[in-house]
């Protein structure tokens, strides 16, 4: 228990010989030391382990001796006051730090002190599975759409990635095309567009970039003919790419 040196993990890391491409997983990140030792690691071995941590959402006790200080560091800063917000902050701070102490060193630019925060929630499709007695004529409009309507497109995105294996650490672009957005995760690996009103003319333009898979919202065409003729489509202009539709 209590405060882990940065040092001391740092050299634990290095001891097991973690180097590129390595993984390390941190089940209770806490004030993330983990996550601030790996990134001082990669800097004084060129290296690219990367960070996996856990930590719960639990809130601190502005009455505790012992957690009045997170919880006034949150509240200072605007965040909700628990300790995965902490762990955030951290990693900013700390990369940033990083950063502009070793600005003459030769690509520093290049170290990666980015994150991206995941946390449990339920599907982002809504449950449509009824019995025959839980049907009535006015649930029928509010069952049209199959998706939550609390989701976002970053939501449904990283839904995606999940149900077809992808690396969640892959770097994601956001491009316009045809006024809509439309994500595209590493390169051309997946484009991703989760927008309504989409029409043959930006389904024409999006088969142009050749993406090795690509996915919609169901509800999302203009029309079923639109959406019958997608396949069409990516035939004539990207017949590699693989299509999904949630």
């Amino acid at each position: 228990n209590g405060k882990k040196p940065v040092r001391l993990i740092k050299q634990l890391c290095y001891m097991l010989g973690c180097s590129d491409n390595d993984i390390v997983m941190d089940f209770f990140a806490g004030s993330a030391t983990t996550q601030h030792a790996i990134m001082q690691l990669n800097l004084e071995q060129d290296s690219s382990i990367k960070v996996i941590s856990v930590q719960l959402p639990e809130k601190f006790d502005a009455k505790s001796k012992d957690q009045k200080a997170g919880h006034k560091f949150c509240i200072d800063l605007g965040l909700s006051p628990n300790v995965c917000e902490i762990s955030k902050e951290r990693i900013r701070r700390a990369g940033k730090r990083i950063k502009e102490d070793n600005s003459d060193k030769e690509g520093i630019e290049n170290l990666d002190t980015g994150f991206r925060v995941f946390k449990i929630d339920s599907s982002n499709m809504l449950d449509v599975t009824l019995s025959p007695d839980e049907a009535h004529p006015d649930m029928f409009e509010a069952q049209v759409g199959n998706i939550k309507k609390d989701r976002s497109s970053e939501d449904l995105l990283f839904q995606v990635l999940l149900d077809w294996g992808v690396d969640l650490s892959l770097p994601i672009n956001r491009e316009e095309i045809e006024g809509k957005e439309v994500f595209f995760v590493d390169g051309n690996a997946l484009a991703a567009c989760f927008e309504e009103g989409v029409n043959e003319d930006f389904v024409k333009k999006l088969a142009e970039k050749q993406p090795l898979r690509v996915v919609f919202r169901d509800d999302g065409f203009v029309s079923d003919s639109v959406k019958i003729n997608v396949e069409q489509i990516f035939k004539l202009k990207s017949p590699a790419t693989d299509i999904k539709v949630i």
